[in-house]
């Protein structure tokens, strides 16, 4: 595979790269999933059958592409690929859990995009070395990516054995250590600590884990190549991306945008807002609010969003109304967050516990301490056995930050907001 004319030539006649948006999804909000046979005439089959030389090819492609992981993150994917090739008897893992409960992207590509999402997982697993694909899938998506196994079973379709696991609905089981445990023992635990799962993760082994969408950009690249990937999207964060778009908009949304296009485009993808803004929360729930004036004409992308504060996160934007109270909207998300913690480390125990109180008597005009909140946020963060205590105080700080004012406000009692935009679902029991 040499760029994209060597990966042209062998792709039927009638096959061309998709022009224009979208790339990953059907067109069509009620697109049903396209049969094996349909997603092959869409997009022409996938390189099969690589032997060493063509797997450290598609391995640079995907470097030339400047694909970056999907799930939040963010890290260069050809390097987590060259990190675990390099490894003995490997395993991939399609992470697929979306524990975010604003986010519906993964959720969507599986159920619209099946095919998609197993061919990435399939070349990714041919590219490391691996004999088999873990998929871990959302229990929204689990009958149609079975149907989609089912239907290149029949076919003999892949060389790779392909194992579906119905992921944990928990928050923190999307952290790849998480996952790992998850399929091991049932527990989504996750750690810090090393060894790294790529070094070693399911079962012993060198493991790979990628968001399902990562995946499904890698599945596409593979085919039409690096020059193709980056005709969407900034020189530093080229490729398109699947967005999140609810709260205060006429018509919430998943939808597929070029990285880096303007926040208030993005906004109008949801047949634009619903009630005048005050607030968008970027990334989600482990993301930043910013001010909807300020945030309007910025690029949504890491760098567009750096001097905010905020990034792009997990794909989410949430429109906060002028009528709605930050405060208890951020409140009601850090007492979910404090009770989807694995329980493990004592900053979550304690501290995130601890915190959320602090948070609910500031938002609820009760007798609080703000300078306290600020130690314990200090206290906890950067000090617990995963990502997660660190994730919830970076949310609250950005609510400290841009409701400033209704801090004030609630300090004399007075606040007449409501709160009920952002999904915070029921407490699961462990």
């Amino acid at each position: 595979m040499k760029g994209n004319a060597g990966l042209s030539e062998h792709l039927p006649q009638a096959v061309r790269p998709p022009g224009t948006l979208p790339r990953l999804l059907p067109a069509g909000a009620g697109a049903s999933p396209a049969s094996l046979a349909g997603h092959l005439a869409r997009y022409g089959p996938p390189p099969a059958g690589l032997g060493q030389r063509q797997r450290e090819s598609l391995i640079a492609e995907v470097a030339r592409a400047g694909l970056t992981g999907r799930g939040g993150a963010g890290y260069p994917t050809a390097r987590k690929l060259g990190a675990v090739a390099a490894g003995r008897a490997p395993v991939v893992l399609a992470n697929g859990t979306e524990g975010e409960p604003a986010s519906a992207k993964d959720k969507v590509l599986m159920t619209r995009s099946p095919q998609l999402v197993l061919d990435g997982a399939v070349l990714a697993a041919e590219m490391v070395g691996a004999r088999q694909a873990v998929i871990v899938v959302h229990p929204a998506a689990r009958r149609i990516i079975d149907d989609a196994v089912a239907e290149r079973a029949r076919a003999r379709f892949d060389q790779v054995r392909i194992r579906v696991c119905t992921a944990s609905e928990r928050f923190v089981a999307g952290q790849a250590s998480a996952v790992v445990h998850w399929i091991e023992q049932g527990v989504p635990a996750p750690t810090a600590s090393p060894p790294r799962v790529s070094e070693r993760g399911l079962r012993g082994a060198p493991t790979l884990v990628q968001n399902v969408e990562t995946l499904a950009h890698l599945a596409l690249i593979a085919r039409y190549g690096a020059a193709w990937f980056r005709a969407l999207g900034t020189p530093a964060e080229p490729g398109s991306m699947l967005v999140t778009v609810l709260g205060a908009v006429r018509e919430p949304v998943c939808a597929e945008i070029a990285a880096g296009t303007p926040v208030g485009q993005v906004l109008d993808l949801a047949d634009g807002r619903s009630a005048p803004l005050q607030a968008l929360l970027l990334g989600g729930y482990f993301g930043d609010w910013v001010s909807a004036t300020v945030a309007m004409d910025r690029p949504f992308s890491a760098a567009g969003l750096a001097d905010l504060g905020a990034g792009t996160g997990a794909g989410v934007i949430a429109a906060l109304p002028a009528g709605a109270c930050g405060l208890k909207e951020t409140a009601r998300v850090v007492r979910y967050l404090a009770g989807e913690s694995a329980g493990q480390c004592g900053p979550c125990r304690f501290g995130l516990d601890a915190i959320a109180g602090q948070v609910e008597r500031l938002a609820y005009g009760r007798s609080a301490d703000p300078g306290l909140l600020h130690r314990w946020l200090g206290q906890v963060d950067g000090r617990g056995g995963c990502a997660h205590p660190a994730g919830v105080i970076r949310l609250i700080r950005s609510s400290l930050r841009i409701f400033d004012a209704e801090l004030r406000q609630h300090a004399m009692g007075w606040c007449c907001g409501t709160a009920s935009v952002l999904p915070v679902p029921q407490r699961r029991t462990r």
